[in-house]
């Protein structure tokens, strides 16, 4: 069963900010960036308890070629993105989205 993925404000915002980024180091790298992303929203549909818990109900999904990790809550129906960080980040700055 797949479920639906909502990007709160913050991580959107979080992955056009990496997006750019990546695209003003070489063109493509963003794109790539973005595939990666929407790889790990597929692993997340197709089964989001997959995914190890880091606080409280908040699971990890890191990127495979970016130093970057989705942290989501998973629902009945759904998931919802709080956070697309940057490994060298204090995570601290995400937690108080919870």
């Amino acid at each position: 069963m797949t479920i639906a993925i909502t990007f709160m404000p913050a991580a959107r915002l979080e992955v056009i900010e990496a997006f750019d980024w990546y695209e003003n180091r070489a063109e493509g790298l963003g794109s790539a960036f973005q595939a990666e992303i929407g790889r790990q929203v597929e692993c997340i549909t197709e089964n989001a308890l997959q995914f190890p818990i880091m606080i409280q109900d908040i699971r990890r999904a890191r990127l495979r070629r970016f130093p970057y990790t989705l942290f989501f809550r998973a629902v009945s129906d759904g998931a919802f993105v709080l956070a697309c960080f940057h490994a060298s980040r204090n995570s601290r700055t995400w937690a108080g989205r919870t």
